[in-house]
Order: C-alpha cells, then structure tokens, then sequence
C-alpha cells in the first residue's frame, strides 16, 4: 500500500449550538482531512465513549484498533464566534491524564483506522447481542448495517452531517427491533450524554505551538516508513523504531 503522508497538526472548531457538538472548520491538511462535514469529539464526549466500550471488552475489543481511530488534540486557543484552536499533541490518546479532543482518523477514507474502528465495534456488538439476546435467527453485521445505513441516509437527504459521537453511539446501543439488552442497576446512575460548550473549555490546560521536534515525529507517525534521505553514521538509511511501549497500551482500560 502507498504511504499516506499527513501533515495534520492544528485545527480549528467552531461549535453548533443546536446539537451541543463541535465541527472541524479548518485544518493543516485538508488534502486528507476534509474539513466540511467532519466532526470531533470533545474532551467529555470521548470518555464516555470510552466507558460505552467496556461491554465489548470481553469480546475482544482491541485497544490497537481504538488508539489508532482517532488523533489527540489539546487546547491551543479559544478565539471569540464560538471558535476554538487547537493542537495535534504526541501522547497516545489512551494513555493521556490530559483531556483530549478525539479527532476521526479518517485519512485512508473507507480503508482507513477510523472506518476499521467502526467495523471492529459493530462485529463485537453483533456478538454482544447474540449472546445475550435469544433471537430466532442469529443477527449478523450486515443487518445492522443495513438498518444504520437508513439513519445515514435520512441524513444526507435531509443535509445533515452526522457527528461522530452519533455514529459511535448509534453502533454501540444497537438493539434489533422489539428486543431489548438486560441492564445492570448501575445503568440508572449513567451519566447523559455530554457535549461541552465553549465556556466549558475555559479551564482546560493549554497547550503550546507544536515545536519542530514535535512535528517530525507527528509527521513520521503519519507515515509506514521514515522519510528518505536522513542517513546514520555510516552513510544509510536509518529504519523507523517501533513505537515505544506498542500502540494499544492503555493504563485503564485494559
């Protein structure tokens, strides 16, 4: 596969109001990150996708497949007209203390990490299902994929973007019509759903410009090889390690 290369390491938000998210208007690498229609998660809605995850723990969720998903922002600016900048930061988004902007990592498009997260959540729903519902015949991705693919479609028909966070959630609390998943009583004590308004982000720590160091290294982590032309003491080309501690280590959510 060729090497898709990013230079993804600021965006600006602007926030709609109407449905408390928050929506890419401008990036460092719109070749790869089209910015009209693209959504991110704000720092309160990604751990609570996080914590929606946790049933599909014990079906094999991975956490390499959820890291590579998404790329972690952090505060940079927050400007007047409910516009805030932000920037690319270099800490894995599973093992961050930091709250994070999680933004989809949709630069492959259909073949991409994002689209692979997706696919990956919606086969272990599919699983969590079968094996807690009785149903007459054993549900399958392509059935609930078919029945999201309505939503998606009543959408675009109706020009409206869908956020991520809708998209996860409408994987994650799937049900087949006329059937219902047994809950826990800590289910009543579930927080609603969060979003976050501009005021909210006032007390998150900032973060400084992406210095040079910094940008090589988000760079080359874009990248299946390291760039061409860097040679070691002896005249070749140095390899790219690997990265450091693997890419699905996580400290609680294992």
């Amino acid at each position: 596969m060729a090497v898709t290369t990013s230079k993804l390491l600021w965006c600006t938000i602007r926030y709609q109001e109407k449905d408390g998210t928050w929506w890419v208007k401008d990036n460092s690498d719109p070749k790869h990150y089209e910015p009209d229609g693209l959504g991110i998660l704000d720092p309160y809605q990604f751990p609570w996708i996080l914590d929606a995850l946790d049933p599909l723990r014990e079906f094999g969720l991975s956490n390499e497949v959820l890291e590579a998903a998404f790329v972690p922002f952090q505060v940079q600016d927050i400007d007047k007209e409910n516009t805030v900048r932000l920037a690319r930061v270099a800490e894995h988004i599973l093992d961050s203390e930091e709250q994070l902007f999680a933004l989809p990592n949709i630069k492959d498009g259909d073949k991409g990490a994002y689209a692979d997260f997706l696919e990956h959540i919606m086969r272990l729903r599919v699983k969590l299902i079968n094996d807690t519902i009785k149903l007459e015949q054993k549900l399958t991705v392509e059935d609930v994929d078919e029945q999201l693919s309505e939503i998606r479609n009543q959408a675009l028909i109706e020009g409206r973007d869908i956020h991520p966070f809708q998209e996860i959630t409408d994987i994650l609390e799937f049900v087949p019509q006329g059937h219902e998943l047994p809950t826990d009583d800590d289910d009543d004590d579930k927080p609603a759903r969060p979003s976050s308004a501009p005021e909210d982000l006032v007390d998150l720590p900032e973060v400084e410009d992406v210095d040079k160091d910094m940008e090589k290294n988000l760079r080359w982590d874009d990248e299946e090889e390291a760039p061409e032309g860097e040679e070691d003491g002896e005249g070749g080309n140095r390899e790219r390690g690997d990265r450091e501690g693997g890419s699905g280590g996580s400290r609680s959510r294992r």
